[in-house]
């Protein structure tokens, strides 16, 4: 059982290291939870793939500094939505 959880982990690892996705997409492609992606990620990998680790910690740094905008992004698309639902109508 423990070489599945090992080998999810480096799967996730090499999927965000690659793709650059966040936790929450990938776990939503691997239909697993963010806990679960976040918990094989920054303390399983370490263990079992230092220098993917890096990688993946480097992607994920990105990732937490570009979430406020992605945020402000979100709302703004939100209320323009309804402006044109609300001008449609």
């Amino acid at each position: 059982m423990k070489g599945i959880v090992e080998e999810r982990a480096v799967t996730l690892g090499n999927y965000i290291a690659e793709s650059g996705d966040t936790v929450r997409q990938t776990a939503k492609k691997f239909g697993i939870s963010k806990s679960t992606v976040h918990k094989d990620v920054s303390s399983r990998l370490q263990k079992i793939n230092p220098s993917l680790y890096l990688d993946v910690k480097k992607v994920l740094e990105i990732n937490k500094s570009e979430r406020h905008i992605r945020g402000g992004i979100a709302t703004k698309n939100k209320y323009l939505n309804l402006r044109k639902q609300r001008e449609n109508t």
